[in-house]
């Protein structure tokens, strides 16, 4: 499927101003990502500020597209120890996670087409997130779950190195659907909360 064929979501109205997103964002990161250890990888990188928040106000699919080109070059350009990580976030663009997901298999061929396959790899992050074989009710979703629709740029080298010197991405992923069970989903309603 091609940008072309994918339906065009309409931006909501009365979008979140950019800062709010950064801020929905960055709460996120810091309570969920780095507050649950769901990534044991996230906090070396966030407190060094190597993690960047590029917030798109792009009105169409394929200026979506423009600024994904945009961060993929500007990681591969960048010194990992300046910029190690980019979340590229749209808060309006994909409402429906479903039109989301089929999204990504244009996003895999942006990659391949800067031949950067191996090198960056994405993953999707969605408010409304479900992985195959879960009811969307499912609490391990939140696994998956951001304010918005986010892809989130990672250097491969990056990766392989956090995972060589850490636990293994199933012994992650397991205890994540166990921290997640233990909070359920109030519980996460609560974490994300706008009131600190």
């Amino acid at each position: 499927m091609s940008a072309d064929t994918l339906p065009t979501p309409a931006p909501g109205a009365g979008a979140p101003d950019v800062a709010a997103v950064e801020a929905a964002m960055r709460r996120w990161v810091e309570r969920a990502v780095i507050g649950l250890n769901l990534c044991p990888f996230a906090k070396a990188v966030w407190v060094k500020n190597q993690v960047r928040i590029a917030v798109s106000q792009a009105r169409h699919l394929d200026a979506f597209l423009d600024d994904l080109d945009a961060e993929l070059l500007r990681l591969r350009d960048t010194p990992p120890e300046v910029l190690d990580t980019t979340l590229l976030v749209h808060p309006t663009l994909f409402p429906d996670f479903f039109v989301f997901n089929d999204f990504l298999d244009v996003v895999d061929r942006v990659v391949e087409e800067h031949g950067l396959e191996g090198v960056i790899q994405v993953a999707p992050f969605h408010p409304d997130f479900v992985f195959e074989g879960t009811q969307a009710s499912d609490i391990t979703n939140a696994t998956n779950r951001a304010p918005y629709a986010t892809l989130h740029l990672l250097r491969e080298d990056s990766v392989a190195r956090a995972v060589a010197a850490g636990d293994s991405a199933e012994t992650i992923v397991q205890r994540n659907l166990e921290t997640l069970r233990r909070l359920g989903p109030q519980g996460w309603q609560r974490l994300l909360a706008d009131a600190d």
